[in-house]
């Protein structure tokens, strides 16, 4: 309407260690000015969340830690997958990628989606692994028709986990049994 006036919306402008308040008109304070507005030294939390390493060559981390890699076929992306897993989480699954290779001949790996994936032939995977905050989750893709079945339920009936934490005893032989009965199953294509 002629004659209004847009009303002004208050916007903090950082200094070092105090921040003045600014005034300026709506129409210019656009998302972008918004955001220098806001602090042009600090990481907003968005960003903060993506780029959870420090150094430029290292793999990011997603939410709960999962690394970052790209889709890959082969072991190459696997170990890059494997070297970049947080804390205990790596030398735990480095020995076990170790297990699935010793149990099954001809193994195809891949990293699709942020996770590893474990088939007998290309593109049709019975095992995949996903790294969360607290702990490393097992997927087998037919672990229904494991026995016994895996203690993980899953809303996808064929679909059984194990979920390993930092301190729990792996059934090295229990493990090994599941994979290689897994990967006589028919696998899903993905």
């Amino acid at each position: 309407m002629p004659g209004k006036t847009t009303p002004r919306k208050p916007v903090k402008a950082a200094t070092k260690k105090t921040a003045a308040k600014v005034t300026l008109p709506r129409k210019a304070a656009t998302p972008s000015a918004r955001k220098v507005a806001k602090s042009p030294t600090k990481k907003t939390a968005r960003s903060t969340k993506r780029d959870a390493t420090t150094s430029a060559d290292a793999v990011p981390l997603l939410s709960g830690g999962n690394p970052q890699i790209p889709k890959g076929f082969g072991d190459a992306p696997v170990q890059a997958y494997i070297a970049a897993m947080p804390g205990w989480k790596s030398a735990a699954w480095r020995r076990l990628d170790a297990l699935i290779e010793e149990a099954v001949p001809g193994l195809h790996k891949a990293v699709k989606w942020n996770s590893p994936l474990y088939g007998v032939t290309e593109g049709t995977w019975f095992l995949g692994v996903h790294c969360f905050t607290r702990y490393i989750k097992v997927s087998f893709f037919n672990g229904a028709a494991l026995r016994p079945v895996p203690p993980g339920k899953s809303k996808m009936p064929r679909v059984r986990y194990l979920d390993i934490h930092e301190d729990d005893a792996i059934d090295e032989t229990q493990f090994v049994a599941w994979v290689k009965q897994a990967s006589k199953l028919p696998g899903e294509r993905m």
